[in-house]
């Protein structure tokens, strides 16, 4: 008897656990929703910036932001299950489309405001839907 006791206890603080996970993990939604409205701002710099002043722009721009989502992730005290598996399919979707936007915005579309958006747009998407998804799985 002691051992379904046992085994009922483990249970039961699995269940825990697996809840607490799922209602604290909105926080990696407000990181994706973050990280997708920062590509609205470097997306255009990136393509529409040439020169040294819009490498050093870009760079550092990109750099206090990237640190400050790693510092606000690092401090998240939970993940769900299958957390690195989804966070890596949706930053690199983002990625892809982020090379081939800046690929394309220096090669064929050069200084296009109107590229510069779509670009934004596209590259603020795969962030968008994981952070949409994220808060639909999190409810």
């Amino acid at each position: 008897m002691r051992r379904f006791a046992d085994a009922e206890v483990a249970l039961r603080r699995a269940a825990d656990v697996e809840k607490a996970a799922r209602e604290r993990s909105g926080w990696h939604a407000r990181y994706l929703w973050a990280f997708a409205a920062g590509q609205l701002v470097l997306v255009p710099v990136a393509v529409l910036w040439h020169g040294f002043a819009s490498a050093v722009a870009f760079g550092l721009g990109n750099t206090f932001f990237v640190t400050g989502l790693s510092l606000y992730a690092a401090r998240q005290r939970v993940v769900r299950r299958g957390f690195g598996v989804k966070h890596g399919l949706v930053v690199g979707t983002w990625a892809v489309v982020f090379v081939l936007s800046v690929m394309l915005g220096s090669s064929a579309f050069g200084s296009s405001p109107a590229f510069a958006v779509v670009a934004a747009l596209m590259c603020a998407l795969p962030l968008a839907t994981g952070a949409w998804l994220e808060m639909r799985r999190s409810s």
